[in-house]
């Protein structure tokens, strides 16, 4: 039951902020242009600041663990890579871009941390997770947002050289090579410094919801539910049913493996939707399935949750 409300508390109020960011859009407080620059300030300032508060000030090397990060990472890949491959059923191939970061992307930072706290008082092996897969799921978008983007009408070298510079400049990947940075350096991270990213990042969900919210076209969204509901039952249990075996085979248990299901099974991260909607992509297929995950997994959680713990893996 705990585990239930706990899950409960953390999706429930995900949809309530979205609600009230449809409706301030309907009532005129968040206008289109509002929302547009809502959306920029949070991929630009806001969620690059979470990125390096969450990783600038982990010690890394304290808690290193090769095997259970070499493992996220690989399962990671196999995802990106198991997404593309479906993706080529989409009738729409202008929809592949979103539905193959909505397959694979996780809110695994944020929900992450605060899941493994709940259960067992720190975050205990959420910061590993986060090295593993992380950086790859930020890297890795970008690349297949780029390279699937309306506005790109062929793959030649210009493109690639555009892909490349938008790798190398987008400031997500920036939060992150910032904040591995500070950490491996071991440089100083003073509560003043804390605090200002704190304080910054502390926007990026709230926000990014209430602006996805507020930019939800109900008549868009119609056509591409059968692409987010095949991208969210990927994300939220097919992912688990392939990989969680194999990680209790290879011996992980407790945090660890609520780490890696927190990897496979949570939702897709809000930040998926504010970079396909800032890499010219309409979002709608992400906004959905955003809406789709987050709902479905206060109870897909619970469900592998109870059966670990019934194994007595956790």
């Amino acid at each position: 039951m705990e585990n239930l409300v706990f899950a409960l508390n953390s999706t429930v109020p995900i949809f309530i902020t979205m609600i009230i960011g449809m409706f301030l859009r309907k009532v005129g407080i968040m206008d289109e242009d509002f929302t547009k620059k809502a959306n920029n300030f949070v991929f630009k300032v806001a969620l690059p600041c979470l990125l390096f508060k969450d990783l600038g000030g982990q010690d890394f090397v304290s808690v290193w663990d090769g095997k259970f990060v070499a493992f996220c990472f690989i399962v990671t890949i196999v995802s990106i890579a198991f997404s593309w491959v479906i993706s080529n059923g989409l009738k729409d191939k202008g929809d592949k871009g979103e539905f193959i970061q909505a397959t694979y992307r996780s809110s695994a930072a944020i929900l992450g941390i605060a899941f493994i706290e709940n259960i067992y008082g720190d975050a205990g092996m959420a910061p590993m997770m986060i090295i593993g897969s992380v950086p790859l799921y930020n890297i890795m978008a970008v690349v297949v947002l780029s390279f699937t983007s309306p506005e790109v009408e062929s793959l030649n070298a210009a493109t690639i050289k555009k892909t490349l510079w938008g790798i190398i400049t987008n400031p997500i990947i920036l939060g992150i090579i910032v904040g591995l940075l500070w950490s491996l350096l071991n440089l100083p991270y003073p509560y003043l410094l804390q605090k200002t990213a704190e304080n910054m990042a502390v926007l990026t969900t709230p926000l990014g919801i209430l602006a996805m919210g507020a930019a939800f076209d109900f008549k868009e969204a119609g056509g591409k539910v059968k692409s987010a509901l095949c991208a969210s039952f990927v994300k939220i249990i097919g992912f688990v049913v392939i990989f969680m075996p194999i990680a209790i085979k290879l011996g992980f248990r407790n945090d660890q493996l609520v780490a890696i299901l927190i990897m496979l099974g949570s939702p897709t991260t809000v930040s998926a939707y504010i970079m396909a909607k800032n890499m010219g992509h309409k979002g709608t297929l992400t906004a959905n399935a955003v809406l789709f995950t987050t709902l479905g997994c206060a109870v897909t959680l619970t469900l592998w949750l109870f059966l670990l713990k019934g194994g007595n893996f956790i």
